[in-house]
């Protein structure tokens, strides 16, 4: 089985209340996903997750070098085709949402609790690293600043 690569981000925000991550749909199947999307030449896998968030949701903020793990997907092509692909999951620590972005007009966001989000993605191994964000952010993390 071929498998192709993609870098996600797993945005999120610590509130007075707790920690909540954004989902958003997708454009086609209207699943709730993380933003993601493919490798670009000349840009570093981490800065690819960042801007996705941006394209996909508005989003600002600190990624993380790191990723805090992968998972698979079967992502539709068209109506026949169907590929198998591995997201590269980046946190990212939102600062700031624009009041407009490239796709705002094509998905809805969310903004929910860890156990709430992996509970309305479809994919097991991301819901595993949706719920596993918070012992994750307790751990040493790298990040750089998203000025995409």
């Amino acid at each position: 089985m071929h498998i192709l690569n993609q870098y996600g981000a797993l945005p999120y925000v610590i509130t007075p209340d707790g920690l909540l991550v954004c989902l958003i749909t997708s454009r086609e199947t209207r699943r709730w996903v993380i933003p993601k999307g493919w490798p670009k030449p000349k840009h570093e896998s981490h800065e690819m997750a960042a801007r996705e968030a941006l394209e996909e949701a508005g989003l600002i903020g600190v990624v993380g070098r790191e990723p805090i793990g992968s998972y698979l997907y079967s992502k539709r092509l068209h109506m026949f085709a169907r590929v198998t692909c591995r997201v590269t999951v980046f946190p990212l620590l939102v600062e700031t949402q624009k009041v407009t972005w490239r796709e705002k007009d094509e998905r809805r966001l969310s903004w929910v609790a860890p156990d709430k989000a992996a509970k309305r993605v479809a994919e097991a191994d991301l819901a595993q690293l949706i719920q596993s964000l918070p012992d994750w952010l307790d751990g040493p993390a790298k990040a750089v600043s998203n000025s995409c």
